[in-house]
């Protein structure tokens, strides 16, 4: 499986450059774990952009999903970033897997992956939240099995 995370709230750049999580921001993340953790959700993979607010999400469902898991900053996440460069990077990818990332970013990757480029309105990403993916075909072809608004 593999799951698109949105970071939590952040701050605005005008309050902190770096725009950590909010305290909202955090306490949201931690459902999110809960959530997932209840699911059975045990990724061996946590990538992060390595911005900040990325890095805080990152941790926080490394620690309530499964804190053997090997979380790293990758190329790739960041919200300017081609979605060609991850979906590459995931073909043929079978381990179970977390990719936090960044608004518009890890919309369009969604939409890649399960072949749906250009199509804004049908494929919306939760503000906030995650989907989850699964393949039939050895990472080939994804399809949406689940999402947490």
């Amino acid at each position: 499986m593999l799951y698109l995370v949105h970071h939590g709230e952040a701050m605005e750049a005008q309050q902190d450059a770096q725009q950590p999580l909010t305290p909202v921001g955090r306490a949201a993340v931690e459902r999110v774990g809960v959530s997932l953790e209840e699911r059975g959700v045990l990724p061996v993979q946590i990538w992060h952009s390595g911005k900040l607010r990325a890095r805080q999400t990152a941790n926080i469902l490394h620690a309530a999903c499964n804190p053997t898991a090997t979380v790293g900053m990758v190329r790739g996440l960041r919200p300017a970033d081609s979605s060609e460069i991850m979906a590459d990077r995931l073909m043929g990818e079978q381990r179970d897997v977390v990719l936090v990332g960044h608004m518009p970013h890890i919309a369009r990757l969604l939409r890649r992956l399960v072949g749906k480029v250009g199509e804004v309105e049908l494929c919306v990403f939760p503000s906030h939240g995650v989907v989850a993916l699964r393949t039939d075909d050895e990472g080939f072809t994804w399809i949406e099995a689940w999402r947490l608004n």
